[in-house]
């Protein structure tokens, strides 16, 4: 905890989070409320806390850097929710306090213990209640848990990630479960604006197959549009080339030129004019189409020079390009350093990314490390 906790300035000083919540999703919401100055109490439960406490290695101070990059900003409340009595003051303090329940529990644990939303609003209608769903708030499936792997494999990323005919790869961060997350924080700010107008609350619900489904739109689109299934295209994407890694000398480089102009200019600069006179490249249609053609012309070029040299060569044409790098290399790029997006916690000295946005050119300060354990039932008590 910095000397200074005081969240003045930030878009939701002044708002109380309560997350029944633990992993990855709920966590990760209530995380991005707590960097706008929410006031966030995460409730644990008694003994080992959190599951994602100890998911691990690596750790840091005895906690997994997993817990502790997404629990910043908040204090740990420890409730047993097995015991009628704690859960009565519980329920108590979140109508006379809270503005927005963030909960993952189980389906139907929440309703069973009484803190669930209908039981809460009727108790405080001015309540934001957000629920995250596995597979969503009705069908066949809603009773039934998930983790972010399942709901890659179940809502087709996986059918569309790394090479076709490899093996089912995860996209590597959890991004059905922190996409998750950042939906429960929209919804809840949003619920939050019509309470301004209203005084009233409300449901907010969402789930992690919504959000897989989401990251998969276009492909939804386009299985709709032709009834072929999409497959993986490793680096690239479908309907646009060049666009995907080309091995160099020292590793990958990938361009980007998505539209005929920028396809010239990738000729000029690599000394093939006569490949616009193609009419397997004459457009992107026809590139696309002809994408094992135009590799087998792009390979070589590529794998003449580093990475470095091409950026600079393809940057001075005004062909987007990247080089593909490990994080390593990331976090001391110049360009890393200057947005001065990884904070350093204190006491510990945590390097975490902060959150990806400013305000009036500032970016919100990490204020709190992850909570100990129970940090705030005595605060609670005395509430």
């Amino acid at each position: 905890m910095t000397d200074d906790d005081s969240t003045k300035g930030l878009p939701l000083t002044g708002i109380r989070v309560l997350e029944l919540g633990s992993s990855v999703a709920a966590p990760y919401g209530a995380w991005i409320m707590g960097a706008l100055g929410a006031e966030v109490i995460k409730v644990e439960r008694p003994g080992p806390g959190d599951d994602a406490r100890h998911w691990g290695p690596p750790f840091a101070h005895g906690t997994s850097t997993l817990f502790h990059t997404y629990n910043r900003e908040k204090r740990s409340l420890v409730v047993d929710l097995k015991d009628a009595a704690e859960v009565e003051k519980l329920q108590t303090f979140i109508v006379e306090n809270i503005d927005a329940v963030i909960q993952n529990l189980r389906p139907g644990v929440a309703d069973r213990l009484g803190l669930g939303a209908d039981k809460l609003l009727a108790l405080s209608p001015r309540l934001v209640y957000c629920n995250i769903w596995a597979f969503g708030a009705s069908g066949p499936m809603q009773s039934r848990p998930g983790y972010d792997p399942l709901m890659q494999a179940f809502g087709g990323i996986m059918s569309v990630n790394g090479a076709k005919g490899s093996t089912p790869a995860r996209v590597g961060t959890s991004i059905v479960d922190k996409g998750t997350g950042m939906r429960c924080a929209i919804g809840i700010l949003a619920m939050l604006q019509k309470r301004q107008h209203s005084g009233r609350g409300g449901i907010v619900d969402t789930s992690l197959l919504e959000t897989a489904l989401a990251w998969m739109s276009f492909h939804v689109t386009d299985f709709f549009a032709t009834g072929v299934a999409p497959e993986a295209h490793g680096s690239g994407i479908r309907g646009i080339a060049p666009y995907q890694a080309y091995r160099c000398s020292d590793g990958y480089l990938v361009v980007a030129a998505a539209n005929d102009r920028l396809f010239s200019k990738l000729a000029e600069t690599l000394g093939h004019p006569e490949w616009l006179k193609d009419e397997r490249f004459e457009n992107n249609p026809a590139r696309s189409r002809n994408l094992s053609a135009l590799n087998a012309q792009l390979d070589p070029e590529f794998a003449r020079a580093t990475r470095a040299e091409w950026e600079m060569r393809l940057g001075k044409a005004g062909i987007p390009c990247a080089p593909m790098q490990t994080l390593d290399e990331v976090v001391v790029h110049p360009q890393v350093q200057s947005l001065g997006i990884v904070q350093t916690s204190e006491p510990h000295e945590i390097p975490m990314v902060g959150p990806p946005v400013k305000f009036d050119g500032e970016r919100p300060p990490l204020r709190r490390e992850a909570p100990e354990l129970g940090e705030y039932n005595e605060t609670f008590s005395k509430s």
